[in-house]
């Protein structure tokens, strides 16, 4: 079943990505919403960590709340969010890359170094641009139908043994 929703999802990230993107985005602010209400239900029925739980729920809450309130204006921040996360990740991996590469790690941990370091720097300098958030969500679409196509194959594979 996941693997012809990811298949799905996929096909619609590239035939109609604006309103994929809105709708999953609309989904994840439902999502928010009602993990922050049970969470502060939880909160009663386990009383350890309140506080922690108290804070959790809350913010789930308020951002489930937002995104249903502005979708549009989510559905380009949280790509654009997640592009620099990306970006930032790569940053941090290329340098880790660096530094073993001189502490003895081989030229080929210096390459990749310095590809994670050039690929996220590229990735931070145009996070603001319409193009980046467009790449990331056709890589999301091909991730999720290549990813659907082997979850279906998989699971009729596991159905015939």
């Amino acid at each position: 079943m996941g693997g012809i929703l990811n298949l799905v999802i996929g096909l619609l990230l590239i035939t109609t990505p604006v309103k994929t993107v809105v709708a999953l985005v609309v989904a994840l602010g439902v999502y928010w919403l009602i993990a922050g209400v049970f969470t502060l239900v939880g909160m009663f029925v386990d009383h350890s960590a309140w506080g922690w739980k108290l804070f959790i729920g809350l913010i789930q809450i308020i951002a489930g709340f937002l995104i249903l309130r502005y979708p549009l204006v989510a559905a380009v921040q949280i790509p654009q969010t997640i592009l620099i996360l990306v970006a930032l990740g790569g940053i941090l991996v290329g340098t880790i890359f660096l530094v073993t590469a001189f502490q003895g790690g081989g030229v080929s941990a210096g390459i990749l170094g310095v590809i994670s370091l050039l690929f996220g720097s590229i990735l931070l300098a145009n996070h603001w641009r319409l193009a980046a958030i467009v790449g990331l969500v056709w890589f999301a679409a091909i991730l999720a139908i290549v990813g659907g196509v082997a979850q279906t194959f998989q699971a009729f594979r596991k159905r015939r043994s």
